[in-house]
């Protein structure tokens, strides 16, 4: 007769690796714009999740929301360097976008439907350090 503790944890394993998979499977395809490699989404729950959970592994991510919270997509987005020369420019397709671009001081530049850009400044720390988040309400 089989452990039945034995069975429920290999079920439990099972169940973890398979939603693990399914989350990371969920994640869009990186990009890449001038030096910066990007990946934006974070629609619909799965996706959403995904790209938190991933948030960790890039040195910076940008989150687009309106000021009540309602996520946005379709964001134009302009990356230029410490001197102003322009790095990266993209629409983001989600609320969440994770990038991958030197360490460096940049000004990140954001809009909305055409509206008038909102920059953030940010100094994007080398690899393996804590990344940062830039928060963009519209």
């Amino acid at each position: 007769m089989k452990n039945p503790i034995t069975t429920l944890n290999a079920a439990l394993l099972c169940a973890t690796l398979l939603s693990a998979t399914a989350v990371q499977a969920q994640q869009p395809a990186l990009q890449k714009a001038g030096d910066v490699q990007y990946v934006c989404g974070g629609i619909g729950i799965d996706e959403s999740t995904a790209m938190r959970a991933a948030m960790k592994d890039y040195p910076l991510s940008l989150l687009f929301a309106t000021k009540t919270g309602d996520y946005l997509a379709k964001i134009q987005v302009v990356i230029e360097s410490e001197k102003g020369t322009e790095v990266a420019q993209f629409q983001a397709q989600g609320p969440v976008c994770l990038l991958r671009l030197d360490s460096g001081r940049y000004t990140v530049k954001a809009s909305a439907d055409g509206g008038k850009a909102v920059s953030q400044s940010v100094e994007v720390a080398p690899a393996g350090t804590p990344g940062k988040t830039l928060d963009y309400r519209f």
